[in-house]
């Protein structure tokens, strides 16, 4: 590999790289990792992974249940890391922090808890053709019980929100607008705060997927007027198994819990029970309490690097990406330019299917994803069934898009492109 390219100021991208144990640990043949899918889930530093074992070794319990030595350490840790994303989030009570298994259970407590309680015939909820599955599929299963309708905003031709036609769109039916932060499969990082303008102009609540976006840009869900937003953890270099939902105080005290069982009551009766307030509301059973608090100190490494390093670092590697891919004959690279989204860049090659392609890519180390990325609509909307997709964490270098762009060239000549 040749010497990585760094030009953000304070960026140490070498030195990051040794804080991700997995990064340092050759291949079976000695090849080195060349890891391109963090838009799946990114890979963990040490000081996470040092973190759940530490919990696991030194003080174990389960969260507000105990008030012996074990559980208060527990509980201080736990409400330490729901305060660590009420921080990141820019949110003004930490009661609005809810801690979920991921993005897409924040989505479905949404949709059941919100949509059933307050969804009626002929509501509409608008959506539009880049978002993940996650954010479609229990809009679609709560419209089809309540009577909603699903909307869509169209793209425009180089798949970015057509914002121009968001006002035939969004009407005083609309009861929420359903949109991704950035793009899983494109990139392209959405205008949230113009979509939100628009939709408290009609009345309507906005629930933002911002698996992707989080661990590239900050936010501020008060200054943004966000009502809902939602994340994972894994992908924030955090462990699995645990998410967050954020949700306006107000919202959250009008809603019904989505699941029943312990921890999230008031009382029980015989016959009736009444609930806790929020967030224990939305939290039955046991939480994933060691992921919970390894996620606060997930959070606490990336504030220490800065969003403004890291947004810098993502549009180099990005601009890097296209201009390499971009030399490749065949090349198809789908979604905007690079100005307008973050470190995800997917594309298709004239004469190889994009699973024979990652296959060759494996091969030589390089670990891609092909498919359709949960993004079925989209890429029905861009005619392909499937495609290749490099995704950039803050760990990945140029010298690595140098090495994709190698491999992908010893492909095409394995099958007989020249």
């Amino acid at each position: 590999m040749s010497e990585p390219i760094t030009t953000t100021p304070g960026f140490d991208v070498e030195a990051i790289r040794a804080d991700f144990p997995v990064l340092g640990k050759p291949l079976p043949k000695g090849m080195p990792v060349v890891f391109l899918d963090t838009a799946a889930s990114a890979q963990k530093p040490r000081c996470v992974i040092e973190k759940q074992t530490e919990i696991l070794e030194t003080c174990y319990a389960n969260a507000h249940r105990g008030t012996y030595q074990f559980g208060a350490i527990i509980d201080d840790e736990l409400e330490g890391a729901r305060e660590k994303v009420r921080v990141l989030l820019g949110a003004e009570d930490i009661d609005e922090i809810i801690f979920t298994s991921g993005t897409t259970m924040s989505i479905n407590l949404v949709a059941n808890a919100w949509g059933r309680e307050f969804l009626k015939p002929g509501d509409e909820i608008l959506l539009n053709e880049m978002e993940h599955h996650a954010n479609i599929v229990p809009w679609q299963q709560i419209a089809a019980e309540k009577g909603a309708k699903l909307t869509y905003l169209p793209l425009t031709a180089d798949a970015r929100l057509d914002l121009d036609q968001l006002d035939d769109v969004l009407t005083d039916k609309t009861r929420l607008v359903a949109v991704t932060g950035m793009s899983n499969m494109l990139g392209t990082i959405n205008p949230i705060e113009r979509i939100t303008a628009k939709a408290k102009q009609h009345g309507a609540l906005v629930m933002v997927d911002a698996a992707q976006s989080v661990p590239h840009l900050p936010v501020n869900v008060v200054n943004s007027q966000i009502d809902f937003l939602a994340l994972s953890g894994h992908k924030l270099y955090g462990p699995t198994g645990i998410g967050v939902l954020y949700g306006r105080r107000e919202l959250l005290e009008t809603m019904p819990p989505f699941l029943g069982g312990g921890h999230m009551i008031d009382r029980v009766y015989r016959d009736h029970s009444t609930w806790a307030d929020p967030p224990a509301r939305f939290e039955a059973g046991t939480l994933p309490i060691v992921e919970a608090i390894a996620l606060g100190t997930a959070i606490d490494y990336v504030t220490g690097i800065g969003f403004d390093a890291l947004r810098a670092h993502d549009a180099q590697l990005t601009e890097y990406a296209h201009t390499r891919l971009s030399e490749i004959p065949g090349m198809k690279i789908y979604g905007p330019a690079p100005e307008h989204k973050g470190g995800i860049v997917s594309f298709t090659i004239d004469g190889i299917h994009p699973e024979d392609l990652a296959t060759q890519l494996d091969r030589k180390g390089v670990f891609t994803r092909h498919g359709h990325h949960c993004t079925m609509p989209l890429h029905d909307h861009l005619g392909v069934s499937a495609t290749t997709r490099v995704s950039f964490g803050m760990y990945n270098t140029t010298a690595e898009i140098d090495v994709l762009c190698e491999t992908i060239q010893f492909a095409r000549k394995r099958f007989g492109l020249t």
